[in-house]
Order: C-alpha cells, then sequence, then structure tokens
C-alpha cells in the first residue's frame, strides 16, 4: 500500500472499511435473522407438543392406536411446516405417526431420533432441509412418552441464503461504488497538488512558476502552497542570475588583477622594439646592426603575440565546450607570470603530459587561474606559488604556496555551501561551484608552512 499513491491509497483504505463494516452488519443481521427463525421454530414445536400432550395423553396410556392416530390426523401439519409426527410410549416403540410408512407401529423411534435435537437446543443446518426434535410426552404431570417432530425447513435455509447474497450483493456493490467515488473525489482534490508535483519534477535546478490560472480559488491552503512555490522559483531564480552575474564578475576581476602587470609586460617590449626602429632608420647602412635589431624586433612581437593570444583565449566565449589542452596552461603560466614578476614570487610549475580532453577547457582554466590569484596573495612579496597538473584517471591540480594559510572564513567558501558573508570576494566559492557541477572534489591541507589546495575532476567528455 505505500508504495501506491495517495489518490489511490485513500479510496482503498475507505473500501476496506466498508468492507469491515459491512461484515460486522452483515453478521449482526444473519444472527438476528437466525435468532429470529429459531424462535420460531421453537414456538412452533412448544405449541404443537403442548397441545398434542393434552390430546393424547390417555389414548396414549391406554395404548389406543386408532386414537391416536385420528388426534394425528386431525392435529394437520402446521401449514405444512410439520411434515412427520411419531408417538412412542414410555418403552420408545411407535403407538402411531402422521406417516405410518416411515414410522411403523411398534418400530423403535429411536431409528428416527438418532439425529433429534430438544427444542431448546434447536438450530438451523445451512445444509439440511429438514430438522427432527424429540420432546417427551408428559400427561398430568409424568411422563409417559415421547413425541417425534420432523419440520420443513427448507424455505427458511433458503431465506437465510437469499439474506446472505443480498447482502455479499449489496456490500461489494456499496463498497466498489463508495471505492470509485472516493477515487474520482481524491483525484479531484489531489489534481492540484499534481500539478505542483508536475512542475516541481520539471524544475531540473530552475524552477518555473505556476500560472495564475492553475492556483486553486477555492482551497486557500493549496493557493498559498502555490503561491509560495511561485516565489521559490522566482528567489531560485533571482539567485541562480545573481551567482552568474558574480561569476562573470569575478572572472573579470581575476583578469583586472592581471591588467597592469600585463600593462607593465607589454609595455617594457614596447620601448625596446621602438629602440630597435630607430635604430634601423639610423644605421640603415649597417647590415649587421639591421640584422641585430631585427632578431630583437622578432622576440619582442612575439612575447607580444602570447600575451595577446593568451589574453583573447581567457576571454573567448566560443571556447566554452572546447576540451583541454596542454596549450592552456601555457597560457596560463603566461597571465600569471607579470603576477608573479611583479611580487618577486618563486614560481615552480610542473604539467605532467598526459591527454587532456576529457576535461572542459573553460571551467579548468578559471578554477586554476582563481587558484592562482588567491595563492599568489596569500604569499605575498618574495613568497612561494607552485601548480602541479597530473593527468591519469582523473585530472588532479594542486596549488600550494608559503603563506599564512587560509581563514576560516575563505576555508567556508571554498569547502561549504554556507551562504557568502557580506564582505570578502566570490573566487573560492566560484572554484567551488565550478569544481561541483563538474563532479570533483577539492582537498586541502596546511603543513610544514605550506597550503596545499587540490581540485581532482573525474572526466566529462568522451576521450
Amino acid at each position: 500500500m505505500r508504495h501506491l499513491p495517495l489518490s489511490v491509497r485513500v479510496p482503498l483504505a475507505a473500501a476496506a472499511m466498508m468492507v469491515a463494516t459491512g461484515l460486522v452488519a452483515s453478521q449482526q443481521v444473519l444472527g438476528r435473522l437466525d435468532a429470529e427463525q429459531r424462535s420460531r421454530l421453537r414456538e412452533l414445536v412448544e405449541l404443537q407438543v403442548t397441545g398434542l400432550s393434552v390430546a393424547l395423553g390417555p389414548s396414549v396410556l391406554r395404548e389406543d392406536v386408532w386414537e391416536v392416530f385420528d388426534t394425528l390426523d386431525r392435529a394437520g401439519e402446521a401449514g405444512g411446516r410439520i411434515v412427520l409426527t411419531a408417538v412412542a410410549d414410555a418403552q420408545g416403540r411407535v403407538i402411531a405417526a402422521s406417516d405410518p410408512r416411515r414410522a411403523p407401529v411398534g418400530s423403535a423411534l429411536a431409528t428416527l431420533s438418532a439425529d433429534a435435537l430438544p427444542s431448546e437446543a434447536l438450530v438451523l443446518d445451512p445444509a439440511a432441509r429438514h430438522v427432527r426434535v424429540l420432546a417427551p410426552l408428559v400427561y398430568q404431570g409424568r411422563p409417559i412418552g415421547q413425541i417425534l417432530i420432523e419440520l420443513d425447513v427448507s424455505d427458511l435455509v433458503a431465506e437465510r441464503r437469499h439474506a446472505r447474497l443480498f447482502l455479499l450483493a449489496g456490500n461489494a456493490l456499496a463498497t466498489g461504488l463508495i471505492a470509485a467515488l472516493g477515487l474520482l473525489a481524491m483525484r479531484r482534490m489531489l489534481r492540484p497538488v499534481g500539478t505542483l508535483a508536475r512542475h516541481m519534477g520539471a524544475a531540473e535546478g530552475a524552477p518555473q512558476p505556476i500560472a495564475e490560472a492553475e492556483i486553486p480559488r477555492g482551497d486557500p491552503e493549496l493557493a498559498g502552497l502555490f503561491r509560495t512555490f511561485n516565489a521559490m522559483s522566482d528567489a531560485v531564480r533571482a539567485r541562480a542570475e545573481t551567482e552568474r552575474r558574480l561569476a562573470e564578475r569575478e572572472r573579470f576581476v581575476s583578469l583586472g588583477r592581471l591588467s597592469s602587470s600585463l600593462a607593465h609586460e607589454i609595455n617594457n617590449p614596447l620601448g625596446g622594439l621602438l629602440n630597435a626602429t630607430d635604430t634601423i632608420r639610423s644605421y640603415a647602412d649597417r647590415p649587421k646592426v639591421v640584422r641585430q635589431s631585427a632578431d630583437l624586433l622578432d622576440r619582442g612581437l612575439r612575447h607580444l603575440r602570447d600575451v595577446a593570444r593568451a589574453t583573447l583565449e581567457m576571454n573567448r566565449i566560443d571556447r566554452q565546450g572546447m576540451p583541454l589542452q596542454a596549450q592552456d596552461f601555457d597560457d596560463l603560466r603566461i597571465l600569471f607570470a607579470p603576477e608573479v614578476a611583479r611580487l618577486g614570487q618563486r614560481l615552480d610549475w610542473a604539467v605532467a603530459p598526459g591527454l587532456f580532453d576529457p576535461w572542459p577547457a573553460a571551467p579548468v582554466r578559471q578554477i586554476a587561474l582563481n587558484l592562482l590569484l588567491n595563492a599568489s596573495a596569500a604569499a605575498g612579496s618574495g613568497g612561494s606559488v607552485a601548480l602541479r597538473v597530473a593527468c591519469d584517471a582523473d585530472l588532479r591540480l594542486e596549488v600550494s604556496d608559503d603563506g599564512p594559510g587560509l581563514s576560516e572564513a575563505a576555508l567556508c567558501r571554498l569547502m561549504t555551501d554556507d551562504p557568502l558573508p557580506p564582505e570578502g570576494g566570490v573566487g573560492l566559492r566560484l572554484v567551488r561551484d565550478l569544481v561541483r557541477d563538474l563532479g570533483g572534489r577539492i582537498d586541502h591541507a596546511r603543513s610544514d608552512g605550506l597550503t596545499a589546495l587540490a581540485v581532482v575532476l573525474p572526466p566529462r567528455l568522451p576521450c
């Protein structure tokens, strides 16, 4: 029952209660009918026995067979109910009977009274058409013989059978009708709940509000539940939009933190390139000087090309679904190197060779860049930062620094889903959200003055 829907369980429970009630009521009706039938039969038997005892007393004492037979014949069959009456003397020998062929004169009454019952113990057997009653024949206060009366109870048995069938059919019809009506009523009452469940099941993380026309008007509780769901769906959408904007802002913040270093990285080569062009103009007649200046131009332009390409690759929208490549880590190093140079830090960069295709490029680059920038800020001037990448069954990114370690608030943003405090950035929370979306995990360790954050990502794309 517990696996059935509520709209089926309630009608079935109501039907079960109806069946139980019907069984009890039927038992009461049949018991009352049985008591009434037995009372009527006992009353008939007692009247017959009493009348025969008064009428047959002298004849039985004289053993006057013809007088006894004549009395039995005049007594009749009590409306066809009595089919046999036999009178015996004190020794149990039949004196006379209403049907001499079945109870011959002088025969033993015991052959007919083997299954006979006293009137006070009279019961109706549903399988029997006749019932026999054995009563003493008492005259002037003393027993002088016995009377056997056989009754036709086929109509009473049929009445009980018809009553049982009627009760059974009536209860079955009432139970089925109530179950059907209950099913229809429950389905109608639970239709709004089904609408709510359908909207919740189709949400897939982005619940859609229920149209105003689908909100039930006559049930304030369900209407309130629907409006609460709509408010919740609006809040979820607003939260998702806020998180998207925060993630987008953090993405630009990460690049903004590198912009000054990148400007410096570009400005220095530009000064050298301008000097090289001035040298070529001034010493155009000296091939050796021109070649040296051209080499300087080539190296400077290549460096600018690498910085520009890395910056463009970090921001290209069409790379969001592209697979990860080793070149992505080279781009990250180009972008991160100016920050390291600005703070005078030591950078340990180790990317093990492997096949990175099963992982998406954009979120992995964003995870690595946010962790590197956070580690660089924690290490401070003259500190050390390290990145180690290994690719086996899973992709493992480990970023470490020799800074003072993560605060409780930073660990809360990185390791839990608790609400963000008003102060602080969302970079670490963005890392957590990206790792969770990729089905990975984050490990944190602090030992020997080093803080290590390891991100383990299972493969997402087919190799």
